[in-house]
């Protein structure tokens, strides 16, 4: 009932920008947080950006300078603007949504999600 779907991924030279997206769809009733996670090899998931509905944006520690994130609410879509990459933030990007829905129903559910991934790769 309910995708995310991640785009704007690649290879990117240390210093150099990539936008990556995250649209939402299916029958959503409300998004209460949507984000982005990453995950390096051999490393754990960590948190990248997040906001909630209320309006609190929480940041991982190493991007906040050069990170922006951004949505569309009507699109139920989140951007992840990076800027001065690293590196470092080489790893699989991960979109991750926590929202209601309507199911078949029509019950609102409430529930987690996560997107396919995306590679980013910052190598000259």
């Amino acid at each position: 009932q309910v995708q995310l779907v991640e785009s704007g991924g690649g290879l990117v030279q240390p210093g150099g920008s990539l936008r990556l997206s995250c649209a939402a769809s299916g029958t959503i009733f409300n998004i209460n947080a949507m984000g982005w996670y990453r995950q390096a090899p051999g490393k754990q998931r960590e948190l990248v950006a997040r906001f909630t509905s209320g309006g609190v944006t929480t940041w991982g520690d190493s991007v906040k300078d050069r990170f922006t994130i951004s949505r569309v609410s009507a699109r139920n879509t989140v951007y992840l603007q990076m800027s001065s990459l690293k590196p470092e933030d080489t790893a699989v990007y991960y979109c991750n949504a926590d929202l209601t829905y309507l199911t078949a129903t029509y019950q609102r559910q409430r529930d987690n999600y996560w997107g396919q991934g995306t590679q980013v790769t910052v190598s000259s």
